[in-house]
């Protein structure tokens, strides 16, 4: 039976960049915050924004100007677990849940997850996908 890796813990430093006003260090995230934020940069970035990994992100941007539906739905949905599986190893993937809001031309994301090697509870995030220009 393989052993459960077991980390100390993640960081991440917040993309506000503001300092801390004691130390004058940029204000950390720490474990779940920081898998959190992770999370919501992979489903934001799109392929090709990032320097020297032209395949990070998702292509949910470009579904977001298709008609509001549940096949468009679908479609986010899959995006977003394939970039999750594919770029954030630190969790495992329990659930993705997309749900078309009609009148506001927009998608309400749920993704439910585990943050593999640490002791905390089942994570919940949630966010709006809608489209901008």
């Amino acid at each position: 039976m393989p052993l459960e890796r077991v980390s100390q813990g993640f960081k991440d430093i917040s993309m506000s960049f503001q300092s801390n006003p004691l130390s004058s260090d940029l204000i950390a995230l720490k474990n779940e915050t920081a898998i959190a934020r992770s999370i919501r940069n992979i489903v934001f970035t799109i392929p090709g924004e990032k320097i020297f990994n032209e395949n990070f992100g998702s292509k949910v941007s470009k579904v977001l100007f298709e008609n509001v539906d549940d096949i468009s739905a679908s479609i986010i949905q899959d995006e977003i677990e394939n970039s999750i599986l594919n770029y954030e190893p630190r969790v495992e993937l329990i659930e993705v849940k997309t749900d078309p809001d009609y009148d506001n031309n927009e998608y309400n994301v749920t993704i439910i997850y585990r943050v593999v090697g640490v002791d905390v509870l089942i994570q919940q995030l949630e966010f709006v996908l809608q489209p901008t220009r």
